[in-house]
C-alpha cells in the first residue's frame, strides 16, 4: 500500500508530489499518469512547443533523475478506472489494483469533442497532449496548410497565432458573438479579433458548425449559413470535460467537477481533488463554486493538499492569475472578472499597450493587461484589497496603480 497515491501526471499531480517532499513527508508516494511521458508543462504546447521554439525535453517539470532521487514512484501509461473508497483501493486499466492511505485526484480534463457529423474524421485534432501536437505538426510538415480552428478561447487563439506565423492559412470559427466571451470583456475581445485579422486569420464569430466534411479525412467545415470552409485539418478548442468519472461513480459529490472544501477535500474520506477537475468556492469570484483552469491554481492547490497531509491544513485562498502569448502580445490577467458591472480602459489600444480594469459595485475585481506588466504587478494589489477607486483615476495612465492603493 502507498501512503499517498496521486492520480494525474500534469501540473497539479506533479506539484503535489514535489510539495509533499518539500514539506518533509517521508511516506511512500505513487504518481499515476495516463500518458507515458514524464510530467510536463502543458501551456507551452500551444505556444513555444507548437512553434518549435522549445524542445519537448525543456517542458519537463522535473528531469527523470529528480523523481528517483525524491523516491517518488511514477506509474506512467496507466489509467485509474475505478475507486473503492471503503477498501481504499484503485483499479487500473490493466486490471491491477493499488491500495492507498490517502488519494489525490489530479486528472485534469479531456478535450471537449464536437457532436456533429464528421467529428471523428482523420485530420481533426485537439491541442491537449504532446501526442496531439506531434500529430498535427507532422501533418503540417507533410503539406497541410488550410486549417480551421473551432473555438475562440485562449487555446484556439494561441494555436491560430502560431499557425499563421508558420505560414498556414487559418480560419477561426467561434459560436459566440465575440472571442474570449467567457473570460473577458468586449474591449479585449474586439482588440484580439482585430489583431488576428490583421495577421491574416479569417476570423468569424456567431457561426454554427453543422458538420465536418470529407471521405476518411476532413476536407472542410460546413456552417449553419450553408457555406463551406475548406480545411486540410481542423483544431477543436472548445473547452475540456473534467476527467472525474471513476471518482463520481465511487460516490464523490460533483457534476462539472469534483466538489471540494476549503482544504481541497472531496466528500469521500481521505480523498482530495485539485487542479482543472476540482470545483471549489472561489473567494475571488464572490464565493461562487467553479473550476479554475490555470497553472497557478493547479500548483497552489497542490501545495494546499501537501500541507494538509503533513498536518498543516490551511484554507485555500490563492490569488488567481493567468497569461496568454499571441504574436508579440503578452496578456496577463489578475483576478476573475466574473460578474463585473463596469470596465475602465487604461492606456492606448492603438499602441497595443493597455489594460482593462473590471469593477463590481465600484470595487476592482480583475485586470486584463496587454503589454503592460507594471499594471499587472501593481493592479493585482488592488484586486487583493478589493479596492474602491475613482474610475477616472484608474483610467489615468500617467498615475501608477500602486499610487491608488490605500
Amino acid at each position: 500500500m502507498a501512503d499517498v497515491v496521486i492520480v494525474g501526471g500534469g501540473h497539479a499531480g506533479a506539484q503535489c508530489a514535489i510539495a509533499l517532499r518539500q514539506q518533509g513527508f517521508e511516506g511512500s508516494i505513487v504518481l499515476i499518469g495516463r500518458e507515458s511521458e514524464l510530467p510536463y508543462e502543458r501551456p507551452p504546447l500551444s505556444k513555444e512547443y507548437f512553434a518549435r521554439e522549445k524542445s519537448f525535453e525543456r517542458l519537463y517539470i522535473r528531469p527523470a533523475q529528480f523523481w528517483q532521487d525524491k523516491d517518488i514512484a511514477l506509474h506512467l501509461g496507466c489509467e485509474v478506472v475505478a475507486v473503492d473508497p471503503q477498501a481504499k483501493l484503485l483499479t487500473l486499466g490493466d486490471g491491477a489494483q493499488m491500495a492507498y492511505d490517502r488519494l489525490v485526484w489530479a486528472t485534469g480534463g479531456d478535450p471537449r469533442g464536437l457532436s456533429c457529423p464528421g467529428a471523428n474524421l482523420a485530420g481533426v485534432h485537439a491541442v491537449r497532449t504532446r501526442e496531439d501536437c506531434d500529430l498535427l505538426m507532422g501533418e503540417i510538415d507533410g503539406g497541410v496548410n488550410k486549417i480551421a480552428v473551432i473555438g475562440g478561447g485562449y487555446i484556439g487563439l494561441e494555436a491560430a497565432a502560431v499557425l499563421t506565423k508558420m505560414g498556414c492559412h487559418v480560419t477561426l470559427l467561434e459560436a459566440a458573438p465575440r472571442v474570449l466571451a467567457r473570460v473577458a470583456g468586449p474591449e479585449l475581445s474586439a482588440f484580439y479579433e482585430a489583431e488576428h485579422r490583421t495577421h491574416g486569420v479569417d476570423l468569424r464569430t456567431s457561426v454554427t458548425v453543422t458538420a465536418l466534411e470529407g471521405e476518411g479525412r476532413v476536407s472542410g467545415v460546413s456552417l449553419g449559413d450553408g457555406s463551406l470552409v475548406a480545411a486540410d485539418a481542423v483544431i477543436v478548442g472548445i473547452g475540456i470535460v473534467p476527467a472525474i468519472t471513476p471518482l463520481i461513480a465511487a460516490g464523490a459529490a460533483g457534476t462539472q467537477g469534483v466538489e471540494v472544501d476549503a482544504h481541497c477535500r472531496s466528500s469521500l474520506p481521505d480523498i482530495y481533488a485539485i487542479g482543472d477537475c476540482a470545483s471549489f468556492a472561489c473567494a475571488y469570484a464572490g464565493g461562487q463554486a467553479m473550476r479554475v483552469e490555470s497553472v497557478q491554481n493547479a500548483n497552489d492547490q497542490a501545495v494546499c493538499v501537501a500541507k494538509a497531509i503533513c498536518g498543516d491544513a490551511q484554507p485555500y485562498r490563492a490569488f488567481p492569475w493567468f497569461w496568454s502569448n499571441q504574436y508579440d502580445l503578452k496578456l496577463q490577467t489578475a483576478g476573475i472578472s466574473l460578474g463585473y458591472d463596469a470596465t475602465v480602459l487604461r492606456g492606448d489600444r492603438a499602441a497595443r499597450s493597455f489594460s482593462v480594469i473590471y469593477l463590481k459595485q465600484g470595487r476592482v475585481i480583475a485586470l486584463d493587461c496587454v503589454n503592460r506588466t507594471k499594471d499587472y504587478v501593481q493592479g493585482r494589489k488592488l484586486v487583493e484589497a478589493g479596492a474602491s477607486v475613482d474610475p477616472a483615476r484608474l483610467a489615468d495612465a500617467d498615475t501608477p496603480l500602486k499610487a491608488l492603493i490605500a
